[in-house]
């Protein structure tokens, strides 16, 4: 008796490969997807669209090697370049064969669907500077020059990015309102590393109409700047998160001017009374999630009926019974998230609050690691959503 060879449907093939997608993990995809290209020709062509569906751009050699592969001269290079809709580019003016401007500009419009774009400024030191241990706050110094008319230029010519994360890690303080201005149809923008100044040469205010913004700063921009970026977001932006702790007058203004469309807040801290009063301004807050092992008795007790996710620390001192006074009166309420701090693990209404949740039909989650805190809690607040409808 002879085996026949069974040759799985493609469209099947593409929804198992589809789905093993994970966007957190880019490493992870690239290996498995490598290896699926190799079973046969009909899962090449799909693991390759998958692979290109998030790229990696660090020098010079690494955009000649893409330039190749996307060559819109060609069927395959279409495809290819079509298939990428995220791209994380380095722009460090301290490597030998460092990725240039202009080829960073030309990689983006490469990519017709590009939505969502990192990347990464390293200004160069002085001559004679010494790079060896040197302090973080000290490369924030370091000189990287602005994107050239010509670089914008072909910005310009290139696809609408949705979603930006850029990270400055030099004295420039110019290249962040370039890129505003460029894309207006920014949605998400994620800004770290060197604290933003009010650009001078641009005093017309940003006309991004931002829905989400997310910061970490060593020092707090200026209410001026804040100004400045969400002129245009007052009405649309509905998710802020502060890794780092704002001064209390901007952490005041920005929540007096945003709390009618807010739905998502991160803080790494509550600052007490003040904060909690802040905080209670948004009526429309749907998910809250507050580092800190401690947090003011007010706070939890007294937030929005709409409430869907809370998330904090817990460490053997927190005082959990605010937040399970929440779980048992809200009928919204769909997650909660803990952070365990030293010793929370430990904490005696630990139980308690597993059996609060248990009975209200509560997703508990808990986690040990402050980055997977934050990225378990990004997306939480659409997934209630889609379990609600």
């Amino acid at each position: 008796m002879t085996r026949k060879n069974v040759r799985l449907p493609i469209e099947i093939v593409m929804n198992i490969l589809e789905t093993a997608y994970d966007d957190h993990e880019p490493r992870s995809n690239a290996n498995l997807y490598t290896n699926c290209a190799l079973v046969c020709k009909d899962w090449s062509v799909i693991a390759q669209k998958l692979l290109f569906h998030h790229v990696c751009l660090h020098s010079q050699t690494a955009y000649i090697a893409f330039q190749d592969a996307v060559d819109r001269s060609t069927l395959r290079g279409r495809m290819l370049g079509d298939a990428v809709q995220e791209m994380q580019v380095t722009l460090d003016h301290n490597q030998p064969y460092r990725l240039s401007h202009r080829s960073f500009a030309r990689a983006v419009t490469l990519c017709p669907n590009l939505l969502r774009l990192g990347i990464a400024l390293y200004g160069k030191p002085g001559p004679g500077d010494d790079l060896v241990g040197e302090p973080s706050v000290d490369r924030l110094k370091r000189s990287a020059p602005s994107f050239d008319e010509r670089t914008l230029a072909i910005l310009r010519k290139g696809p609408r990015i949705t979603s930006l994360q850029f990270s400055n890690w030099s004295d420039n303080s110019s290249s962040l309102a370039q890129l505003l201005d460029i894309w207006p149809s920014l949605k998400s923008l994620l800004i770290s590393g060197t604290p933003p100044q009010l650009p001078s040469t641009s005093p017309a205010p940003s006309t991004c109409a931002l829905e989400e913004l997310r910061m970490n700063f060593q020092s707090t921009p200026s209410i001026d700047f804040m100004k400045w970026l969400l002129h245009n977001s007052q009405e649309s932006l509905r998710m802020l998160e502060l890794e780092r702790d704002p001064s209390p007058e901007l952490l005041d203004y920005l929540l007096r001017e945003h709390a009618p469309t807010l739905e998502s807040l991160a803080l790494p801290t509550c600052g007490g009374h003040e904060g909690v009063a802040s905080i209670l301004q948004c009526t429309a807050l749907r998910e809250l999630r507050v580092e800190s092992a401690w947090a003011p008795q007010g706070l939890f007790s007294s937030l929005p009926e709409g409430v869907r996710h809370i998330a904090f620390g817990v460490d053997m001192d927190t005082s959990l019974q605010p937040v399970l006074r929440t779980i048992k009166k809200s009928d919204a309420l769909r997650v909660v998230t803990a952070h365990v701090w030293h010793g929370g693990e430990r904490h005696p209404q630990l139980n308690a609050l597993k059996i609060a949740c248990a009975r209200q039909g509560v997703d508990l989650r808990f986690t040990r690691d402050v980055r997977a805190f934050r990225a378990i809690n990004r997306g939480v607040l659409d997934s209630c959503s889609e379990h609600d409808l």
